[in-house]
């Protein structure tokens, strides 16, 4: 039996995993363990934790680490660089020295260092250690955890150690590397470049330039292609770097972008104006252009019918619905963390499947929908010796009622969190560790958006639909959605004609369809489909919520507020549904109401009672 554990770490989003034999045993993000969002710091705390689940006590039962990238090369970058921009880029060459010198160029050493201090045992010898390519790693957390045999693969992001794009052929146990884009041409940075001049946060904002652009029009988007990236039939693409600033400066955009756009960026946090609108739509309309013509000249190359994404533009779930949309590969598949923190996953196999030369078998396809949940998990019979400890009220009950209760209070209303099993690997939640809505009910989206989430009021939530009754709610050409990763419009039977003249971020509050609480501004829905073999216990949920009001789908949104990882711990959860206007929390068979638990326990609407001591 070989054990493998695969490590992402040093950039953002640090994460580990431990496969046996092929399986993916247990994995997870840093963050969820820190409280630190976007951890990327080494992740020694969910090394142990992994370790532990996974019944590895020394390092001797440790065949190989793998480390996600290679080091060495992306410092070579780092050195071409600067000598090509210099003296512009001295600043940012200065900057990084120090992290670089100390940290990332001795990975190796400083890898070895960080392992040895998560055992007990300071003279056992380590186990090889193996560092694989970037986009290598993303390519095998997408094919190799995929469900094909042979499949075409696209891999996009921000860089790697020099690329932003590549193309794979899959097949079998081997990844053969077709074509790439460099640094600093680059989609995924084009596109947080937009998402810092709008005013959010690069590597975490992404996701609201997203919910923005259905508010604007793509006005822009002729002006981005004529000035700023030249896109070519087969979708490969070329950026003039004169507008951009992330190769020699501590900003991604300078004056000359800002110039372009009518004036400077917006603040952070600031609230977006319809040019902020205006952009999001434009540069999500190239976005989606350059990931349907590669895809497209992909299929051509390849002949397959299969396709697999990876690398964080795969996390573009409009783009994503688009592709799919498109009908030019029969079948998509995205793993539930296609950015860096499933590359914890895809070294690890690419370490068994490419170094080690095993095969691969269809019937153990490693990250099948029903087995993405491979964080911490505490048993039913832990949940109230724990809430005790906080002084909890609470009441033990048993399957039937906690299903029966739970469905009920969500039909009058309530705005339940809901923490069951195990805890889900990747940016989503997917009814393990979420916090649940009506989605009837048109005012859930401002409720929940700022009295439990503090988070901007434009973005939207998503549903989870069961599998069997997706077709007649929502137009999607797919039988399943496991990840929350494409969006779909909502089917016309369910829609409602807007009325009024509201423009802008008053659109919000236009009721479109019979489910408005997860229908954005244009009629779309980020799909999350359960299946009864997937969380068996979340689909008699909504069952039984289908039951009461003949809607077969709840909203479903992380169980986290603004600023914070996904709650990983029972205690985690209980902090955040003691700060914030969340109704009930159902843990476990535990079901608890807010107005139950003593009064000085409780500080709604204040994130920082989270933090850890």
């Amino acid at each position: 039996m070989t054990t493998i554990v695969g490590i992402s770490a040093y950039y953002h989003d640090s994460a580990i995993a431990v496969i046996r034999d092929g399986a993916v045993v247990c994995a997870a993000q840093e963050e969820r363990f820190s409280r630190l969002k976007n951890d990327a710091s080494f992740p020694a705390m969910a090394l142990k934790w992994g370790c532990a689940a996974a019944g590895i006590r020394k390092l001797s039962d440790i065949d190989y680490i793998v480390f996600y990238e290679k080091p060495f090369i992306k410092f070579e970058r780092l050195i071409e660089t600067h000598l090509k921009t210099s003296p512009r880029g001295l600043a940012q060459f200065v900057r990084a020295m120090p992290s670089w010198l100390t940290q990332k160029l001795m990975a190796r050493r400083t890898l070895e260092r960080e392992i040895r201090e998560a055992f007990p045992d300071k003279t056992t010898p380590l186990p090889p250690l193996l560092f694989n390519d970037h986009h290598g790693s993303h390519a095998a957390t997408a094919f190799f955890a995929s469900p094909f045999e042979n499949a075409a693969v696209l891999c996009l992001d921000g860089v790697g150690e020099w690329d932003s794009s590549t193309a794979w052929s899959g097949q079998g146990n081997k990844l053969t590397p077709l074509w790439r884009i460099p640094f600093p041409h680059s989609l995924g940075l084009l596109y947080s470049a937009f998402t810092s001049f709008c005013g959010f946060k690069v590597n975490s904002g992404e996701y609201k330039l997203m919910g923005l652009a259905p508010y604007g029009e793509p006005i822009h988007a002729d002006l981005i292609e004529s000035k700023l990236i030249n896109i070519r039939p087969d979708g490969s693409f070329h950026m003039d770097m004169a507008y951009f600033d992330y190769q020699t400066g501590l900003r991604m955009t300078n004056r000359k972008f800002a110039q372009l756009f009518g004036g400077p960026a917006l603040e952070p946090d600031a609230p977006p104006t319809q040019r902020e609108m205006d952009m999001a739509a434009s540069i999500q309309a190239v976005t989606e252009k350059i990931v349907l013509r590669a895809a497209r000249h992909l299929q051509q190359q390849t002949k397959e019918k299969n396709l697999c994404l990876g690398g964080g533009v795969a996390l573009n779930c409009v783009a994503n619905g688009a592709l799919q949309r498109a009908g030019i590969f029969e079948n998509i598949w995205i793993p539930p963390s296609p950015g860096d923190a499933g590359s914890a996953i895809g070294c690890a196999l690419s370490a068994w499947h490419e170094h080690l030369g095993q095969p691969r078998h269809k019937t153990s396809a490693p990250l099948r929908e029903s087995s993405n949940y491979l964080g911490p998990a505490w048993k039913d019979e832990e949940i109230p010796d724990i809430l005790q400890q906080f002084g909890a009220h609470f009441e033990v009950v048993d399957e039937a009622s906690l299903l029966a209760g739970a469905a009920g209070l969500l039909a009058q209303g309530k705005i339940v969190g809901w923490f069951q099993g195990a805890m889900e690997f990747g940016p989503r939640a997917l009814g393990a560790r979420s916090i649940l809505g009506d989605p009837r009910d048109a005012g859930m989206v401002q409720r929940m958006n700022l009295k439990i989430k503090h988070r901007e009021s434009f973005r939207p939530f998503a549903p989870s639909v069961l599998a069997e009754h997706v077709q007649d709610w929502f137009n999607f050409p797919a039988a399943t959605s496991p990840f929350m990763h494409t969006v779909a419009t909502v089917a016309l039977p369910q829609q409602i004609a807007a009325a009024g003249t509201a423009t802008g971020l008053a659109r919000i509050n236009e009721k479109r369809s019979t489910i408005p609480a997860v229908t954005h501004i244009n009629m779309s829905a980020r799909l999350h489909t359960v299946s009864a073999g997937t969380n068996p216990r979340f689909h008699a949920l909504i069952s039984r919520f289908h039951d009461l009001t003949g809607v077969p789908l709840l909203i479903n949104t992380s169980f986290n507020v603004r600023g914070e990882p996904i709650v990983a711990t029972p205690e985690d959860a209980w902090r955040c549904f003691m700060g914030t206007d969340m109704d009930v929390l159902v843990i476990g068979n535990c079901i608890l109401h807010k107005e139950q638990q003593a009064r000085e326990k409780q500080n709604p609407g204040h994130a920082t009672v989270f933090a850890k001591d």
